[in-house]
């Protein structure tokens, strides 16, 4: 008998004339397990971001009006921080926020998440829009490609441990 390990890919996708960055992922579970995953703190911080980095949440309220601040703190101490506001959670559909690396307050973003399910499977399509071409370039050459995949792999990890 073989096992066979399904692995999604991650698609980035930067619109050449919009500042928006698209992420579109496939999970192996069902949607109301990936949405959990996305809302609750003690599970978000099992799996957002890169491995290397350790995640502390100040505060995670995922719900309409809510908010949001968190750091991650690398191997060498340095700390990055990050924060927002939930604009719509509608479980198991849709998390509108915003998300503003602290470091450079004037870099706001704002992401719209949709959950679809795909019968036991879930396809997660992540739009970021910013204030400008420089600005999304920018969060693309600051690595993020790296953070994203990673922490997509860590949340099929988290997510095959809770079915």
């Amino acid at each position: 008998m073989s096992t066979t390990t399904h692995h999604n890919e991650t698609q980035i996708v930067a619109d050449p004339n919009l500042p928006t960055i698209v992420l579109v992922r496939e999970f192996e579970a069902s949607p109301e397990l990936v949405f959990r995953a996305y809302t609750e703190p003690e599970l978000v911080r099992q799996w957002l971001g890169p491995r290397r980095l350790t995640m502390h949440i100040d505060r995670y309220d995922a719900r309409t009006d809510g908010s949001y601040r968190f750091r991650h703190i690398d191997t060498d101490g340095t700390e990055y921080r990050f924060r927002g506001v939930f604009h719509e959670v509608r479980p198991h559909d849709r998390i509108v926020q915003t998300f503003t690396y602290e470091d450079v307050p004037e870099g706001v973003s704002l992401e719209t998440a949709t959950f679809e399910d795909l019968g036991g499977r879930t396809r997660v399509t992540t739009t970021s829009v910013v204030d400008t071409m420089e600005a999304r370039d920018a969060m693309i050459a600051s690595g993020m490609e790296t953070g994203i995949k990673e922490g997509y792999e860590r949340l099929d990890e988290l997510l095959a441990g809770m079915k």
